[in-house]
């Protein structure tokens, strides 16, 4: 007789192999459909970071620690040494952030700061699984009000972010982890390709 522990076991083995399939499926859609609008995405990040502009990320949640950890590959390095490219997320001063939603509104923690911190040819890029994140939308029009480009990270179909935005990059999948694993592996390409232009 198994134990409950070898069934249980079997059982993980099954999702286990499912949800990588299904992870890998949605980075094929993703080679397929999305490859030319990756590559204007990195051309925008190179343009403005070559003129002297800065980069402004910004989401919710997992969209968060994305929009750091990609801000953080452009600060310091992904793979090789080279000068340190402007990148700042608007998800991490805890006081900025707290203060903003308190006296203004949570829709605003991001717009606010675009309004502080944006210049015209900076380059805003705004994340969100949905699309329909309220305070990711206030940021693209404050962003686009001051001059700034805009690329939005999103998935699904794209929502109101994937219209407002200069350049959506839209991960064909209903899944928030398979859009989030999409995300992140498009965000290391975007620090690659820009790494490679800084370090040539």
């Amino acid at each position: 007789m198994r134990s409950p522990r070898s069934s249980s076991a079997k059982g993980f083995d099954r999702e286990i192999r499912e949800r990588l399939t299904d992870s890998i499926r949605t980075k094929e859609r993703v080679l397929e459909k999305l490859v030319p609008a990756i590559e204007r995405a990195a051309r925008l990040l190179i343009d403005a970071l070559e003129g002297g502009h800065k980069i402004l990320l910004f989401g919710n949640g997992g969209s968060a620690a994305d929009s750091q950890h990609i801000a953080a590959e452009l600060v310091g390095k992904l793979i090789v040494k080279r000068r340190a490219l402007a990148a700042i997320a608007l998800t991490t001063d805890t006081s900025n952030l707290t203060a903003l939603a308190n006296d203004f509104g949570y829709d605003t923690i991001f717009a606010r700061q675009v309004e502080a911190l944006g210049q015209a040819g900076d380059v805003a890029v705004g994340i969100s699984t949905s699309g329909h994140s309220p305070n990711v939308l206030a940021a693209i029009q404050a962003a686009h009000e001051r001059g700034l480009k805009t690329v939005a990270l999103t998935g699904r179909d794209g929502g109101p972010l994937g219209r407002m935005a200069d350049l959506a990059i839209t991960i064909p999948s209903d899944s928030t982890q398979r859009i989030q694993e999409s995300h992140i592996t498009i965000g290391h390409i975007l620090c690659e390709l820009v790494e490679s232009h800084f370090s040539g």
